[in-house]
């Protein structure tokens, strides 16, 4: 079920105290980057990469491996990512999807205690 469901089922169900919303956790993103680990190795002089028999050099699996970085506006970061296990799945565009949903489902539990935090200091 997706966060957009859920919020129209509490909706309905008239659920509406305080609590955290998608659009409350979308609003909390400053920024968003997207990376394949393998470039970020290859393009960053102090990256190593060494597999386990002793060799140098980038794992092809690291091309299908994608990272999203979430920047909130307090400057916290959370990260996703998303890894293929087929390289003839592999598609930019749908890792870079669900690596963000990863990374934004890290972000609840952040934002729920914040809130539970005010919350407790005003009851």
């Amino acid at each position: 079920m997706s966060d957009q469901a859920v919020e129209q089922e509490i909706q309905a169900k008239g659920k509406t105290a305080a609590r955290i919303t998608p659009a409350d956790i979308e609003d909390n993103i400053a920024s968003e980057h997207y990376f394949i680990a393998a470039d970020a190795i290859d393009n960053e002089p102090n990256a190593t990469s060494i597999a386990h028999d002793g060799t140098v050099g980038i794992h092809d699996s690291l091309e299908r491996l994608t990272f999203c970085v979430l920047v909130l506006r307090n400057g916290f970061t959370v990260t996703g990512e998303s890894a293929c296990a087929s390289p003839e799945n592999f598609d930019a565009e749908i890792g870079r999807k669900i690596a963000r949903q990863n990374a934004v489902q890290k972000i609840w539990p952040l934002m729920g205690y914040e809130l539970r935090s005010q919350l407790a200091t005003t009851a």
